[in-house]
C-alpha cells in the first residue's frame, strides 16, 4: 500500500470547520468538534485559519512516551495511530507532542489523533476550499512549485 501524506494549505482554509464536523461524525457518530482529530486554529480578527493535524513524525514523541503502546506506528499506513482498545487515558502523548496534536476525548476517556480514517481521510473531499489534499510523497515538491508559481502570478497582477 502506498503511504500517502495529508497536505494542508493554510492559505486556502476559510475556517468553515467542515473538516472538523466530518471527522467527528466519521469517528464518533456525533457532530462534536471537540472530538475531531482535525483542529482549526482561528484568528477571526485577521481572517486567518490554520488546519492542524498530526505530522506523523519519524520519531514520534507521542509513541515514545506511551506506557501502554497504544500510540504506535502503523507500518501499513505509515502513520502514528492510537489504539482505543489499548489507550489507558494517561494523556502522556498529549503532553509529549510538540505540535499539540493528540487531544483527549472526554466522552471515551482516551487520547485521539488523526489516523487518516484508515487510509481514506474524510476531511479531504469535504474541504470545498481545497486546503486539504491526500497525496503521494513525491507529489509534494510539485505542489510546492505550483503554489510558488501561483503566488508569483498573484504578485504580478495589478
Amino acid at each position: 500500500m502506498s503511504k500517502k501524506i495529508l497536505v494542508i494549505d493554510s492559505e486556502k482554509c476559510t475556517g468553515c470547520r467542515k473538516c472538523e464536523m466530518v471527522c467527528s461524525v466519521y469517528h464518533t457518530g456525533a457532530n462534536d468538534p471537540s472530538r475531531s482529530r482535525m483542529k482549526i486554529l482561528r484568528w477571526d480578527h485577521v481572517g486567518y485559519y490554520l488546519p492542524v493535524s498530526c505530522q506523523n513524525c519519524d520519531h514520534a514523541s507521542c509513541a515514545e512516551v506511551c506506557p501502554s503502546a497504544a500510540c504506535h506506528r502503523d507500518s501499513e499506513l505509515g502513520v502514528t495511530v492510537i489504539d482505543p482498545k489499548v489507550c489507558i487515558g494517561c494523556k502522556s502523548c498529549v503532553l509529549a507532542c510538540p505540535f499539540g496534536v493528540p487531544t483527549f476525548d472526554k466522552v471515551e476517556g482516551i487520547s485521539i489523533k488523526c489516523d487518516y480514517c484508515h487510509g481514506d481521510p474524510q476531511c479531504v473531499p469535504s474541504c470545498e476550499a481545497g486546503a486539504l489534499r491526500f497525496v503521494e510523497p513525491d507529489e509534494i515538491s510539485a505542489l510546492k512549485v505550483g503554489d510558488l508559481a501561483r503566488r508569483m502570478m498573484e504578485l504580478q497582477t495589478p
